[in-house]
């Protein structure tokens, strides 16, 4: 009769040959608020604009300057290094997030002037027909330069914009 042998381990080498799994102890998530990158500051909106070296830009957000303080009668708040705005809004995302923001603003970039009129344009498509030279994203109006633009109705679009923003419930 032929014997069987059998193999055996000893403990050692059954936990080198299976490592026990240790259950990672349990996250309870962290709701972590965002706060924007760019909030108001206390400088000058008007020394910013007196220091923009290109005549014609420079002269383009003076008048912007004017045009948004009648439209929104609102004085000017820099936000962050490079944004005009005028008034301020609070918003609440369906995720949770809220923050506060300028109601309308604009900015002088290097390729164009850029409003921000932060409750878009689809309730202003015939004022925005009546404008002149632009492009439009989500909230931002694109004008090259203010000589493009009929200046009434320009006026007409921040104040429509600067109400409808201010006024939500």
């Amino acid at each position: 009769m032929a014997t069987i042998q059998r193999k055996t381990t000893t403990k050692k080498a059954a936990a080198r040959k299976a490592p026990t799994k240790v259950a990672a102890p349990k996250r309870t998530p962290t709701k972590k608020t965002a706060t924007n990158k760019t909030q108001a500051t206390t400088a000058s909106a008007e020394a910013f604009v007196g220091a923009i070296a290109d005549v014609g830009l420079r002269a383009d957000c003076e008048a912007l300057l004017r045009l948004m303080r009648k439209a929104t009668g609102q004085d000017p708040v820099m936000w962050g290094p490079a944004m005009v705005g005028f008034g301020r809004y609070s918003y609440t995302y369906d995720s949770g997030r809220s923050g506060e923001w300028s109601a309308v603003g604009f900015s002088p970039r290097k390729a164009n002037l850029t409003l921000y009129l932060m409750a878009g344009f689809d309730q202003h498509t015939a004022l925005l027909g009546r404008l002149g030279k632009h492009t439009v994203a989500k909230s931002c109006l694109y004008l090259k330069r203010l000589a493009d633009v009929d200046l009434a109705v320009l006026e007409r679009l921040v104040a429509a914009a600067y109400i409808a923003v201010t006024q939500r419930k």
